[in-house]
């Protein structure tokens, strides 16, 4: 693949992403579910994960 077309499939042309700025989120999957603690307090939380637009993977759909 060449840069050109590593360039043209990127996060912000994707059909999967939710873009907010130069930040998104991918919703080509379920959320995922992340474990923090905070003041020895124990949260849970489902995020999808946040990407740049700049950003391509493997799981591209052109929108």
């Amino acid at each position: 693949m060449t840069t050109t077309e590593t360039k043209a499939k990127t996060c912000q042309a994707c059909a999967y992403w939710e873009a907010s700025s130069d930040k998104g989120e991918c919703r080509r999957h379920a959320p995922q579910n992340i474990a923090f603690e905070v003041n020895e307090k124990v949260s849970v939380e489902s995020r999808f994960p946040i990407t740049s637009a700049s950003d391509w993977c493997g799981d591209f759909s052109e929108k």
